[in-house]
């Protein structure tokens, strides 16, 4: 038999190091956040804004943030879920939802520094590049960097929009149009790019879900009222999306502000077996912990109960003999 040398031995294991909980969990590309996090030397202690891009499968949602030693500290946010107080009642994942949050949390963080007067941003949305550094100011803009995460930076995906909203907010985010919708690269070595800003512009106001719903709407009716029935409740249809999105970018230019939501006021009665009795007459049990003894004999009365039951079977048995 071969000579097998052992590679995983006691001087492996115990020099081996453990890899940080998100990076075991496949939550942080560490290599990516040091990257991103670090400071010069020269700036000791100044924050290094980021702006967090994330979807989910119901939402997209845009947040401001800065590391410290005790974690990462979120100056501002926004989530599509509250673009229903500007006028669209569904569709909250695609590239039309995501320009809206990262607008709106654009209008919001520079409303909380006092710069929304000096940077207006880019009003006009038509899907032109736009860089707000470029513009004379006595004011520096707000700078940040974009954070995507684990997600695949491929050309024409959801996250450019959230930074192109978030650009024609008013940021100074770095970045170029490579990844936007409607570039296209040369053919020849050395060549000229196109870039396609009416395209990009389609993107924004929604137009490959206009093609869709013209599309379902004429192939297949029920499917068409069962996938867009809150569009139809609202009384859109594929002519009115960019109305929609225009008034939507308008209304989060006007008031970017979060309204908390009220407080209910309930309270809650605690009950001796561990029921919990709400204000408004709802009831739910929550489980009280017990002690170790308190369980061992809970597990002896198991126990006894489970044997009185078969010495019982057994009497029965022996009485039908």
């Amino acid at each position: 038999m071969a000579f097998v040398k052992v590679l995983k031995n006691k001087a492996y294991f115990k020099r081996f190091q453990v890899k940080p909980r998100r990076r075991r969990e496949g939550k942080t590309d560490y290599r990516a956040r040091r990257k991103m996090v670090r400071q010069d030397k020269n700036k000791f202690n100044n924050k290094k804004y980021r702006m967090v891009v994330r979807f989910t499968n119901r939402k997209c949602i845009c947040q401001i943030m800065y590391a410290t030693i005790r974690g990462d500290m979120v100056v501002a946010q926004a989530t599509s879920a509250e673009l229903a107080k500007f006028g669209v009642p569904a569709g909250y994942k695609n590239y039309a939802a995501a320009y809206c949050t990262g607008l709106l949390v654009a209008r919001r963080v520079l409303k909380k520094f006092g710069l929304d007067q000096a940077f207006k941003g880019k009003e006009e949305v038509d899907g032109a590049d736009y860089h707000v550094e470029d513009e004379e100011n006595d004011k520096r803009p707000f700078k940040c960097i974009l954070d995507v995460g684990l997600q695949t930076t491929a050309a024409g995906h959801r996250m450019w929009g959230a930074l192109k909203g978030a650009v024609d907010g008013g940021l100074h985010i770095p970045h170029t149009n490579k990844k936007f919708p409607g570039f296209k690269a040369s053919d020849e070595k050395g060549g000229e790019s196109e870039y396609d800003a009416d395209a990009h512009k389609e993107k924004i106001f929604g137009g490959q879900v206009k093609d869709y719903m013209e599309m379902l709407a004429e192939e297949d009716p029920t499917k068409y009222e069962a996938h867009f029935s809150k569009y139809i409740a609202g009384d859109l249809d594929g002519e009115k999306l960019e109305e929609m999105y225009s008034d939507a970018h308008e209304k989060i230019r006007e008031d970017p502000e979060h309204e908390l939501a009220e407080k209910k006021g309930i309270t809650h009665a605690k009950g001796e077996a561990g029921q919990m009795t709400a204000s408004d007459g709802t009831e739910h049990v929550r489980n009280k912990k017990i002690t170790l003894e308190q369980r061992r004999a809970k597990v002896a009365a198991k126990i006894a109960a489970a044997q009185a039951k078969l010495l019982a079977a057994g009497e029965d048995e022996d009485e039908d003999e």
